[in-house]
Formats: C-alpha cells, sequence, structure tokens
C-alpha cells in the first residue's frame, strides 16, 4: 500500500467509512440478502422508466457494488462501472471513484447508486462525476432518504452494517449541491416505501406497498431520486457593451491637421 492509498483509508477511519475493498464487500452482500433484494428492485423500477428514454454513447454506473447493475436496460452502447479492488472474474477496471480516469465532458448518462452515501468525501465525488459528464448530460442519483421509516431506524442501528453506515444524506442538501455545479433538476421521485424491517412476512408485502406509494406520490420513501442536467453553456459569446470614449474639446483629429503640398 503505498503512502496515498494509507492516507486515504486512514481519512475513511476517520470518518466512520471502512477501506473501499471492504466497504464493496459489505454492499454487495446486503444486496442479495431478502431486504436488499426488495430494495433493489424497488430502485430498478424506478430508474429503467428513465433510462429507456436516454441516449448517447456512453454510461457510467457510480457505487459500491460492481455485481449489482442498474444501467442493464439502458440503450446506450458503452457501458461503464469500476470495481473497489481486483477481484477474480472481474470484468470491470479498478479505480478510485473519486478520482476517476476518463475524460471531461465525455459521458452522456451518469447513474449514482447511493454513492454519495457512503463514499470517502461526498462533495469531491460529486464535483468528479459533473466533470466527466458532457453538457447537456444526465445525471440519476439514489440516495437514502433521513425523513423516513429508514431515517428513524438508523438513529436505534449500530453503525457498522449496511445500509445504516450511509451518511442518509437529505434530498435538499444534494439539490443545493447540485444548484452550484450548474446542474439543472428535472425531477425528484421517491422508491422504498416499505418498512425496512428484516420479516420475511413483511418483505413479502414489498412491492404492495411500494406500488401504493408511488400510487400517492408519498414523500417519506426510503430513497429518494433525483433525476438532473448538466448545464450547456451558451454559443453566443457575450460582448460587453463598452461605454464611448469621450474626445476632449481641445484636441484636434490627426486627418485635419494634415497638409499636403501640390507641385
Amino acid at each position: 500500500m503505498n503512502l496515498l492509498s494509507k492516507h486515504q483509508t486512514r481519512r475513511r477511519l476517520l470518518r466512520g467509512m471502512p477501506d473501499a475493498d471492504f466497504l464493496s464487500t459489505q454492499v454487495g452482500q446486503w444486496f442479495q440478502s431478502p431486504q436488499g433484494e426488495q430494495v433493489l428492485q424497488a430502485e430498478m423500477a424506478a430508474i429503467e422508466p428513465v433510462l429507456e428514454k436516454l441516449f448517447g454513447y456512453h454510461i457510467l454506473q457510480v457505487g459500491f457494488s460492481e455485481e449489482h447493475s442498474l444501467i442493464d436496460a439502458s440503450p446506450v452502447g458503452h457501458k461503464i462501472s469500476f470495481a473497489a479492488a481486483y477481484r477474480p472474474g472481474s470484468k470491470n477496471a479498478v479505480a478510485n471513484i473519486e478520482e476517476l480516469p476518463l475524460s471531461s465532458d465525455s459521458i452522456d448518462v451518469v447513474v449514482l447508486h447511493h454513492a454519495l452515501d457512503y463514499a470517502e468525501d461526498s462533495h469531491r465525488l460529486l464535483r468528479e462525476v459533473t466533470r466527466v459528464l458532457r453538457p447537456g448530460g444526465h445525471m440519476l442519483i439514489f440516495g437514502y432518504n433521513p425523513y423516513s421509516y429508514w431515517g428513524v431506524l438508523k438513529l436505534f442501528k449500530r453503525r457498522i452494517t449496511i445500509p445504516w453506515r450511509g451518511r442518509f444524506i437529505s434530498k435538499g442538501r444534494v439539490v443545493d449541491w447540485l444548484k452550484l455545479l450548474d446542474l439543472q433538476i428535472d425531477s425528484v421521485s421517491y422508491c422504498l416505501h416499505f418498512l425496512p424491517l428484516k420479516f420475511s412476512r413483511l418483505l413479502k408485502h414489498a412491492q404492495s406497498m411500494e406500488k401504493f406509494g408511488n400510487k400517492i406520490h408519498s414523500p417519506v420513501g426510503g430513497a429518494y431520486f433525483i433525476h438532473c442536467v448538466k448545464q450547456v453553456a451558451p454559443l453566443t459569446p457575450m460582448i460587453p457593451r463598452w461605454k464611448p470614449l469621450r474626445a476632449r474639446g481641445r484636441v484636434i483629429p490627426a486627418a485635419e491637421n494634415i497638409r499636403v503640398k501640390i507641385h
């Protein structure tokens, strides 16, 4: 481990987050649990109708579970996802999602799958994904809603397990960050309307509760889904209105002061 990796690991521990590799393992295992499967199913139902309408050349998913993709339904041909560390059998390149090895303005669609909740530096991550998103490109963000049953239960849970380890950044705060980065909000919706409990009897009714919550547009779902667009720089240059210089009264134009001698 180099000095930079040690420094990043130390910062993660100070923020209450493990290293990215261990966190990725935790998140991936939770999405394979009965509760995590219901969460993933609800979020896929929310994002797929939006993805089907977005086109381009490159789509990027940023999160902490490379095994669980939300972008398979996208018509965009080139799908990109990075792994936190090398694992046998993985087809994804290894990269730090806060320092993406991608050119600026190169991605058409970016999906943040609870990435802000678990990132070492949420501000830095949001700036980085905004950098690689092309002007006019679309960003889709899932985040845990602190003003929900899930947020209330987080207060009573040990914060070393998933999903309670996440920050649960409020929708309002994320929207403020997006506006500062010139990202225009297109829509905001909510999902995870079922109770955040692991009882199998309750999880059997998760889909019906999800449908009811979506029908009444409940704002207290366990996760919010933000769709925003990166603003396009104006093509017409802004020409400053210079004030005309006033000629001094005693100054005679040079052209009027010339005498031409004709022979």
